[in-house]
């Protein structure tokens, strides 16, 4: 196995936004807004899709008004599955492609195309291609947290959810992997399965800054706590966790755990559910830097904070935030991704 990921020829380092700076809202300015962005989806025959990182009012519209809230995979499969002629994708652009690779007949909207993610743009396609290229013996595993024409070039898209059982259904195949982008989750899943594994180098900025010795510090002082973990995370943060896993699977951990309190190392919307569906227990974010420091990330990512009610509601206003695949790359990348979906509905 190889446990050193290997690295791409060097690129400019990835300039992080800051967090967006959106207007404060009255609770009957926030009604209102919600009321107006409810109207434009019934009047538009769309339907809203956002991510667990996404602001909270986002989440909770989605909800209201018969859309979904879930995780990256559960987002593919409801897209699919909606007869509804517009998609409305809340989270990052990776998941409005995907959205749009399955759905080429509808139309998918963002609130901002500039909401990207650190690791789609950690794994630029010509020099993926060629790190292919250059190990044909490999099967090519790339998480969904990549571009349109980076999983053209895959054999396989997996996400946190269901990436352990696909790995170890290739291994018992015989076969090698070539993995990309994330090199913890990727480290993760090599560990787990012990498969023979090619990582690409790259990383989340939000799960990269969880520090080992302070969550070791924060369960000193909340000894009962059940540590929650992304696998995205680094190995040593990983190693202090009684749960790893996606998103959903974190959500499900904290309802059905007995315990009340939980420390939680992953993005900071995903509060919002677990709150919504254990509003008993206790939530505390895991740190993600020691004590006066201060972090790029701050336990939520960036982009994704680039969706928020205003952005919602003017992209549904000048539709001008539409998603768009060359269609040869299309017809490339939903092979990959339709292999995983068949792949979750045999091995459920």
């Amino acid at each position: 196995m190889s446990s050193t990921p290997v690295t791409a020829p060097p690129r400019p380092p990835l300039p992080v936004p800051p967090h967006p700076q959106w207007p404060a809202l009255s609770a009957g300015e926030t009604d209102a807004l919600k009321a107006r962005i409810a109207a434009l989806l019934a009047a538009q025959g769309a339907v809203l899709v956002a991510h667990y990182y996404t602001d909270a009012d986002l989440q909770a519209l989605a909800e209201e008004t018969g859309g979904c809230v879930a995780d990256s995979l559960e987002m593919a499969r409801f897209g699919a599955a909606s007869e509804a002629r517009t998609l409305v994708v809340c989270g990052v652009r990776f998941m409005g492609e995907t959205a749009k690779i399955l759905n080429p007949e509808k139309r998918v909207l963002m609130p901002d195309l500039k909401a990207t993610c650190s690791l789609d743009e950690g794994c630029p396609a010509d020099t993926f291609a060629a790190f292919c290229d250059a190990y044909p013996d490999h099967t090519v595993v790339v998480y969904a947290n990549t571009s349109a024409r980076v999983k053209a070039r895959a054999d396989w898209v997996v996400t946190s959810s269901i990436a352990l059982p696909i790995v170890r259904h290739l291994k018992a195949q015989g076969q090698k992997v070539l993995w990309a982008p994330d090199k913890h989750l990727g480290h993760y899943i090599e560990r787990q399965t012990g498969a023979d594994m090619l990582l690409w180098d790259a990383a989340c900025v939000v799960h990269e800054e969880f520090k080992s010795f302070a969550l070791e510090r924060v369960r000193r002082l909340h000894p009962k706590a059940a540590v929650l973990v992304h696998p995205e995370a680094p190995d040593e943060v990983v190693d202090q966790a009684d749960v790893v896993g996606s998103t959903t699977q974190l959500i499900r951990a904290v309802v059905d755990l007995p315990n009340q309190e939980f420390i939680v190392a992953t993005d900071a919307g995903i509060f919002w559910k677990m709150h919504q569906l254990a509003p008993h227990k206790t939530l505390i974010a895991a740190p993600t830097a020691g004590e006066g420091a201060t972090c790029e990330s701050c336990a939520h990512c960036p982009w994704m904070a680039m969706n928020a009610l205003q952005s919602l509601e003017r992209v549904l206003l000048t539709q001008d935030q539409e998603i768009t695949i060359d269609e040869a790359v299309r017809q490339a990348a939903v092979i990959p991704i339709q292999r995983m979906l068949d792949f979750a509905r045999t091995h459920a």
